[in-house]
């Protein structure tokens, strides 16, 4: 078993996060990452250690977020829940306290799930 970095969903979370604003206004509000840097990870390249910690600070969320296990035989995609997690970690439109109790509420709804009823669509 290895560990990989999540790099789509990094770039995407970078996207979102940073929404209308420019890459230079993210690069000075990160500190020390430059702009050529912040597009290529937006693109989907690997950034270093250092510029990944201090993108994860801006994005509000633990570098376990990115991390994926993979197998021999492939990569596992981040979860349903991981992923609306990280996304809400993401939006500078919530406050922290909002986003800690939507995540509350997602993960009590993900611990309780049963499984999803087959619709007659789907028959």
């Amino acid at each position: 078993m290895s560990t990989t970095l999540n790099t789509d969903l990094l770039a995407s979370m970078l996207k979102d996060k940073r929404g209308k604003s420019g890459l230079r206004s993210v690069s000075e509000a990160i500190g020390d990452v430059s702009v050529a840097t912040l597009s290529r990870i937006e693109q989907g390249k690997v950034p270093d250690v250092d510029t990944f910690i201090k993108i994860c600070k801006w994005l509000q969320v633990p570098t376990d977020t990115f991390v994926i296990q993979t197998e021999s035989d492939g990569a596992r995609p981040p979860s349903t829940e991981q992923t609306i997690i990280a996304h809400l970690r993401a939006d500078r439109e919530l406050t922290s306290d909002t986003v800690q109790m939507l995540v509350q509420l997602v993960n009590l709804a993900f611990s309780s799930k049963s499984p999803r009823p087959v619709t007659a669509s789907e028959n």
